[in-house]
């Protein structure tokens, strides 16, 4: 592991803009008359420079009259935005942690969209350099003539034409996995090795709406035996984990992965049941531009902390955050980030087998939390007995133990405060253990999640193993579940799901016909709700029931655009 570098920057705040000062014409009613003395020369010059400056501002009222926006805005009385598809997605895939026996595949897969996109690529590199296409052609030999073949000839450019522009949507030449079309997923296998990176992933055009990345790792010697995954998420300068450990058998990793062009500088805050634990090292610290760093917990909280919430705050710059937790013999997985501190925050995705469950929760500095614990089952909310609230102090991390708490019914988990009008801002993180008949077990995270929107996708699935926990938080709701083809091959199929209101319902994702490989699964909220959703997947091995759980997330695929419209005024201002 790389040791953490300290930079510090500072610079200079921007300029004030300088403003000209108006030109007021004299009054109509004023007379002129002629100076006594010699002729004021100046007074001629002072009329041409006010005749000039007249001229250019004719000349650029009538530039902007005469090249209208290309596409103007249509506004409506109310003035409301319009919708349209995003041209470009990136999102960032930490380095594998997959030890000796490991191995990583990453899916990379774009539903097909209704827009009016066309073209673009989609691509996975690893981050030895910023995931983006080049930009420029290299560079002739200076001494090399300025056309090899002269003009008019088979092959040569027309007379006066210049060298063309490299396709900025094209898969650079290193990329290790490219997307070619919407609705076919791909998949390959992540670098190997412990120094392996992170990776970069992008798409444009008509492959950006909705793009997904999945990572998944499989385990298989004795320590660190699991299945680990979890879905890429877009670079950002904010992090919030719920969760993580340094008791015990744990041995938790911090993987920042930076994309961009420029040096990062990151700070890392550990919150225990004693509040944020004071350390130097955690701050400061330099990730190199286009590359990955692991920061093992254990180095930062001052001793065993049986539960801790991590926060990554980016002070320069922008990186792809991911926290991996191994617990020995007992399982693996990845922490999801979590969804932004919130009054309420909803947990999707418990097994009916889950065999022991530990919330942990962390409230800010300012104020104590008091929650209410509630489970979403098959007929709607209900309090589990004996866990029926939570109490968090004020920038301290508070855990429980929910034991066997689905009671061999699929769940979603929910905290919302005590006292409506004491609402307080918390994160949120859930173990979820699930043990075999001969006592071996693996273990996933949970962590608060955003409603699924209008559409979310999950990439990386696989036949007979993939399971769907739909929750609708309000009204009862109606969702559509797609199963894309198959990397290898396969038709697409479809199911609708009903959701009673607070209900949870596990669904057996759907398969596509004849399936030849991976698949991504599609779900899109239809009515009612709001949604949340996570998809588990199990692959049993060497008798453990190793399994994952990914939220389900709003694939922002479209953007509001806001109403503008035509003011050659604007020059005046």
């Amino acid at each position: 592991m790389k040791k953490p570098a300290f930079r510090k920057k500072s610079g200079a705040g921007p300029e004030e803009p300088f403003e000209p000062a108006a030109v007021e014409p004299a009054g109509a009613g004023e007379t002129t008359r002629p100076a006594v003395g010699p002729p004021d020369r100046s007074a001629g010059k002072t009329t041409q420079s006010l005749l000039a400056a007249a001229v250019v501002l004719a000349a650029v009222l009538g530039i902007a009259e005469a090249r209208p926006p290309a596409s103007p805005a249509k506004a409506d009385a109310a003035g409301a935005p319009s919708t349209a598809q995003v041209e470009r997605t990136a999102a960032v895939c930490p380095q594998p942690l997959q030890g000796l026996t490991g191995s990583t595949t990453l899916t990379a897969y774009t539903p097909p969209g209704t827009g009016s996109a066309t073209g673009g690529a989609g691509w996975l590199a690893d981050q030895s350099a910023p995931a983006v296409p080049p930009t420029a052609a290299p560079s002739a030999p200076a001494s090399a003539p300025a056309s090899a073949a002269p003009s008019g000839s088979p092959g040569a450019p027309p007379s006066g034409s210049a060298t063309p522009a490299p396709d900025k949507n094209a898969a650079p030449a290193d990329a290790k996995l490219t997307l070619t079309k919407p609705g076919t997923p791909a998949t390959g296998p992540a670098t190997n090795g412990d120094a392996a990176p992170g990776t970069g992933a992008v798409a444009t055009g008509a492959l950006a709406p909705g793009f997904t990345v999945t990572q998944t790792t499989v385990v298989t010697e004795q320590r660190g035996l699991g299945l680990s995954g979890l879905t890429c998420t877009p670079e950002n300068t904010s992090f919030w984990f719920a969760g993580a450990s340094t008791a015990g058998d744990r041995v938790d990793y911090l993987s920042l992965v930076n994309p961009e062009s420029s040096a990062a500088v990151v700070d890392i805050q550990l919150y225990g049941d004693k509040g944020l634990i004071d350390n130097d090292a955690a701050n400061g610290i330099t990730v190199a531009p286009g590359s990955s760093q692991s920061v093992l917990l254990s180095t930062l909280s001052k001793g065993a902390v049986t539960d801790l919430a991590v926060h990554v705050v980016v002070r320069s710059g922008r990186v792809g955050a991911a926290l991996h937790a191994a617990d020995g013999a007992k399982g693996a997985d990845w922490i999801p980030a979590s969804a932004d501190p919130a009054p309420t925050q909803v947990l999707p995705g418990l097994p009916a087998d889950t065999s022991a469950a530990r919330l942990v929760v962390w409230a800010p500095t300012d104020d104590d939390a008091d929650l209410k614990i509630q489970l979403s089952g098959k007929n709607g909310w209900f309090t589990p007995a004996g866990n029926e609230s939570i109490h968090v102090k004020a920038g301290m991390v508070a855990a429980v133990d929910l034991g066997k708490v689905t009671r061999d019914e699929v769940a979603g988990l929910r905290l919302s405060p005590s006292d409506d009008k004491h609402a307080v801002p918390v994160v949120a993180g859930l173990r979820i253990d699930r043990t075999g008949g001969n006592g071996k077990s693996d273990a996933a995270w949970l962590t608060g999640s955003n409603p699924i929107g209008a559409r979310a996708t999950v990439a990386d699935n696989r036949a007979g193993a993939s399971t769907l926990f739909l929750t609708s938080t309000g009204d009862a709701a109606t969702v559509k579940v797609t199963a894309s083809a198959g990397s290898g091959g396969g038709t697409p199929a479809t199911k609708e799901v009903q959701l009673p209101a607070g209900g949870t319902v596990a669904v057996p994702a759907p398969e596509p016909a004849g399936l030849n490989g991976v698949f991504a699964l599609t779900v899109e909220t239809e009515s009612g709700g709001p949604v949340v959703g996570a998809r588990m997947l199990s692959i049993p091995n060497k008798d453990v029931p190793m399994f994952t759980v990914q939220a389900l997330r709003d694939d922002h695929s479209t953007v509001q655009v806001p109403q503008a419209a035509q003011d050659p005024g604007v020059v005046l201002r």
